[in-house]
């Protein structure tokens, strides 16, 4: 039997007990899953996304089925900043696992006003900024759609977050990351994450209406695998020439321990499992535990040799 590899990585200025992370919006607050779950079996879990007031999201039909995927148009429902503060994280803060909060404003201020209340607050490890949101200033255009946006946004939550670390959540609906991810390297970011879901839609040819109530909605699952890898691949490229000290978590389809060690192979030090949770409430654990197998079947003495090692 082959020795059990070490685990344990350092990502974004943060101790994980493995690689695995769960995403953000498919985990809810982590207390949901935790049936499912035995304690210590992730390396951490990425919140549903918190804002400074509570939010009740779109109306509904807000999640379908697609061909090897999903669509969801949720709207950054969530509780609010107070109630994640008052009756969320005390008890996330008492559970083995890194906790990153994901977090959106619809403005700069808004952005820094809750990373300067998160990052003070007891059991956060990281901050995780969802720059997918509208600017709601400038005209509703999502901040992680133009580097200047990245920039600010980053810089700002930065200067407030105190020693907490703060990664950037990025979005693939642009025509090169690389440049987003170097403005949030440039602003102080200890970690990118790629990809955010891909817009698309569904239609009922039958009814000749869409499926969803917002019409368009986020794509994730095994759909978007593909083109997850490879941003996470040049972005991986960027950092490591411009910014080795900024990681990369991957995440996009990652249904199996297999999945996950492609991600790291391309380049992630860490990954999320996301969709995967929505079919298989236990799937992080269990693709935690499958990474862990392939390094051992492959004589991986330690997690993190994965990270950056395809051969080109």
């Amino acid at each position: 039997m082959s020795q059990r590899p070490d685990m344990a990585v350092k990502v974004g200025g943060v101790e994980l007990a493995n690689p695995v992370l769960a995403a953000s919006g498919t985990f809810g607050y982590g207390r949901e899953y935790s049936p499912y779950l035995e304690p210590g079996a992730l390396g951490g879990l990425v919140t549903k996304g918190v804002s400074l007031r509570p939010r009740e999201g779109n109306p509904p039909p807000r999640i379908v089925e697609t061909a090897c995927g999903m669509l969801n148009a949720i709207g950054l429902a969530n509780v609010g900043l107070e109630e994640f503060l008052k009756n969320k994280l005390p008890w996330l803060a008492e559970q083995p696992g890194a906790v990153v909060v994901n977090l959106y404003g619809e403005s700069i201020e808004e952005f820094a006003e809750l990373a300067k209340a998160l990052g003070a607050a007891k059991g956060v490890d990281a901050l995780e900024l969802n720059v997918s949101c509208p600017n709601v200033k400038e005209g509703g255009m999502a901040f992680g759609c133009h580097p200047g946006a990245v920039g600010q946004v980053t810089a700002a939550a930065v200067a407030e977050a105190g020693d907490t670390p703060v990664w950037v959540k990025l979005t693939p609906n642009v025509t090169d990351l690389a440049p987003m991810a170097e403005a949030a390297a440039q602003a102080g970011a200890r970690a990118v994450s790629l990809i955010n879901t891909l817009m698309g839609m569904a239609i009922d040819a039958r009814t000749r209406r869409p499926v969803l109530a917002n019409v368009v909605g986020g794509l994730s699952g095994p759909a978007i695998k593909p083109v997850g890898l490879r941003m996470v691949w040049q972005v991986a490229r960027a950092m490591k020439a411009r910014h080795p000290e900024v990681d990369v978590v991957g995440l996009g389809g990652i249904m199996s321990g297999i999945d996950a060690a492609e991600y790291l192979i391309a380049g992630a030090g860490a990954v999320q499992v996301g969709t995967a949770s929505f079919t298989e409430p236990g799937a992080a654990g269990r693709i935690a535990g499958e990474l862990a197998e392939f390094c051992a079947q492959q004589g991986v003495a330690r997690a993190g040799e994965l990270t950056g090692s395809l051969h080109t």
